[in-house]
C-alpha cells in the first residue's frame, strides 16, 4: 500500500501480510537497507512471531509493536502455527533520522520496544482495534505526530539516496563524492548519521535486492546475466555478497524462485 500523504516524504510504502494457516513458517528475509515498524498480532490475540534470528543471535518474546533498524544481516522470522496478521511500514532509508530526529547509526540492528520510540499506549490501542484499516490508521496518525515534532532533514543526503536508487547498477563512493561536491570524509559522516550504515554497505545491500528482483523477474536467462546488468566485476563477487546478504546462493534462489516475494519493503522467501 502507498503511504498517506502527509508522510509520503518518509515513508516507502505499507505491507500488510495475512496467514490463514496453522503451520509454523520460516521467513527468511533480505537486509534492505529500510528501518521500520511492525505491528503483528495472532488470530487468537497472541504474538504471531517466535523468534527473529540473524547469524550470531536469536530473539524470543516478540513485541506485538515494535521498531527495527535497518540492520546488514539476513534474518529468519519464525511464525507460530496460527492465523496471524502483519502491518509493516517500511520507512524510507532516511526516516530514523528525519521522523524522530536520532543519530541512525546508533539504531542499525535490532529492535526497539514502544517506550524507546515515543509509541507507549499506541500498542493496546493496536491490539484493541477492530480492523485492519482502523491500525492503519492509527499508525499514520502515529508517524504524522512524530514529523511534525521533528525538524531534522539532511536534503543534501537525501538526495544521494535518490541518486543511488537511479543509477544502482553502477553507482560508487567515487562517484557520489564527486557529483555532490562533498569529502569523502565529511559524506561518509554525514551519510552514516541519517542512513545508518556507511554508503558502501548501504549500495551493496540495495544492489543485491535489485538483482533479487531482477532474478524474479525471469528476464534474465543466466545468472552471470544478472551479475554482468550490475557492473559485477566478476561472477565470485556476486555470489559472495549474494550469500552474505540472503543466506543461500544464487544457484539455490534460482532454483526457488517461484517462492521468492520481492516488493517496495525488500526482498523474502520461505
Amino acid at each position: 500500500m502507498q503511504p498517506p500523504q502527509a508522510i509520503s516524504r518518509d515513508i516507502e510504502c505499507l505491507r500488510i501480510a495475512t496467514h490463514t494457516g496453522h503451520q509454523p513458517l520460516d521467513v527468511k528475509v533480505c537486509p534492505s537497507g529500510y528501518p521500520g515498524i511492525v505491528f503483528q498480532l495472532a488470530a487468537d490475540r497472541t504474538s504471531a512471531i517466535e523468534s527473529i534470528a540473524i547469524r550470531s543471535a536469536k530473539t524470543t518474546a516478540i513485541p506485538f509493536l515494535f521498531l527495527h533498524g535497518q540492520g546488514s544481516e539476513p534474518s529468519i522470522m519464525r511464525f507460530h502455527g496460527k492465523p496471524y496478521t502483519t502491518i509493516q511500514i517500511v520507512f524510507k532509508p532516511h526516516a530514523l533520522y528525519s521522523l524522530f530526529g536520532w543519530d541512525a547509526s546508533l539504531h542499525n540492528q535490532g529492535f526497539l520496544e514502544t517506550h524507546q520510540f515515543g509509541a507507549e499506549g499506541l500498542e493496546e490501542e493496536l491490539r484493541q482495534a477492530g480492523s485492519t484499516d482502523e491500525r492503519v490508521e492509527l499508525l499514520g496518525r502515529f508517524l504524522t505526530a512524530r514529523k511534525e515534532q521533528t525538524h531534522a532533514r539532511d536534503e543534501l543526503i537525501e538526495s544521494t539516496l535518490d541518486y543511488i536508487r537511479d543509477h544502482i547498477a553502477t553507482i560508487s563512493v567515487k562517484e557520489l563524492v564527486a557529483s555532490f561536491h562533498l569529502s569523502e570524509r565529511q559524506f561518509q559522516k554525514r551519510f552514516a548519521r541519517v542512513v545508518g550504515m556507511p554508503p558502501n554497505l548501504f549500495i551493496r545491500v540495495r544492489r543485491i535486492n535489485e538483482a533479487l528482483k531482477r532474478m524474479h523477474s525471469g528476464a534474465y536467462e543466466r545468472l552471470s546475466d544478472v551479475a554482468y546488468s550490475l557492473n559485477y566485476y566478476d561472477q565470485s563477487h556476486f555470489i559472495r555478497d549474494m550469500k552474505l546478504f540472503s543466506w543461500v546462493s544464487p544457484k539455490h534462489i534460482a532454483m526457488k524462485v517461484s517462492e521468492f516475494h520481492s516488493d517496495l519493503a525488500g526482498s523474502s522467501y520461505l
